[in-house]
């Protein structure tokens, strides 16, 4: 398995300086609703709530800004839709060309929205790893820059940011929940909390009919699956990137899965809440909250709705 990408505390906090600001602090504040549900003090983090509605745009930022005046173009990357809306917000600012491979049953309003932002999109495969095969052979026999979300360390400490608000909750918060699709933002965050808020739980949240990532950090070894089934397209990852889970298998402290009934019970609930229509991978925070509901009881836990794209 690959290394463990240099991920710094430094790079995080200086990662801050290369985002737009619309994408920094977004709102976070105690649900009251949620708090007498899950018997916890609850704490939403909405990152869904800027120009492209997910926290992909962080990473992206972060890569673009570091890598703009050096990577060959057109860039390429494969997405199930946020992650290239992200990139190509950032990209077409310095007017730098991106093809976007998605599968061929991708979200059809996400690949839509990558248009509208100046993406080519090129759909092929069944689902996300097929369409990021395709990806990667063509940028390797063009030579051209594969910008792979949950490997470089760039995006990972852009989505990292995200912890650095989370972080100035006093007391600190006891438990962070994430959704966990590549890695990126689950090892971002968990990388930043656990220099600087060792006392935080990071745990790792995702979808029964995807459960690559979980296998992988139970065993401490990349295992795939042949393939997905979920709602949750952000974080149906068949084939998890090795690096992102040699990083999980020192910042994260737990995976949690859940299946179809509780994401979307949790789905229904934000938007009954807080007036918010979450994406199902969204809402896997929260399922995973309700799932295990004695494992938050009594506790302040922070749970992110990291998108909005349904």
């Amino acid at each position: 398995m690959d290394a463990a990408p240099e991920i710094s505390v430094e790079g995080i906090e200086s990662a801050r300086d290369l985002i737009d600001p619309v994408f920094l602090d977004s709102p976070q504040f105690r649900s009251d609703a949620l708090s007498r549900l899950l018997e916890a003090e609850v704490i939403v983090k909405l990152e869904c709530v800027n120009p492209i509605r997910s926290f992909k745009a962080r990473g992206a930022f972060a890569f673009v800004e570091r890598h703009r005046e050096t990577a060959p173009t057109p860039w390429l990357c494969a997405s199930a839709g946020n992650f290239g809306q992200g990139l190509a917000y950032a990209a077409t600012r310095h007017s730098i060309p991106l093809i976007v491979y998605a599968a061929t049953t991708a979200n059809a309003y996400k690949v839509a929205k990558m248009r509208e932002l100046g993406a080519e999109v090129t759909l092929v495969g069944d689902d996300f790893d097929a369409a990021k095969d395709a990806c990667r052979a063509h940028a390797q026999r063009d030579g051209l820059t594969f910008v792979e979300d949950g490997h470089d360390e760039a995006i990972t400490e852009g989505a990292g940011t995200i912890a650095t608000e989370l972080g100035s909750w006093r007391p600190p918060l006891d438990e962070v929940i994430l959704p966990v699709g590549n890695g990126a933002l689950v090892n971002g965050v968990g990388t930043w909390l656990k220099a600087r808020c060792p006392e935080t739980r990071i745990v790792g949240a995702g979808a029964l009919g995807a459960p690559a990532m979980e296998r992988s950090y139970r065993t401490g070894r990349v295992e795939t699956t042949d393939s997905v089934s979920t709602i949750a397209d952000g974080v149906a990852t068949r084939i998890p990137v090795p690096s992102a889970v040699a990083t999980m298998l020192e910042v994260v402290d737990d995976m949690i899965l859940v299946d179809e009934t509780w994401i979307r019970r949790a789905m229904d609930l934000i938007q009954l809440e807080l007036g918010i229509t979450p994406e199902p991978a969204g809402a896997v925070p929260l399922a995973a909250a309700m799932r295990e509901p004695g494992r938050v009881k009594g506790r302040r836990v922070a749970l992110l709705v990291s998108g909005s794209n349904v």
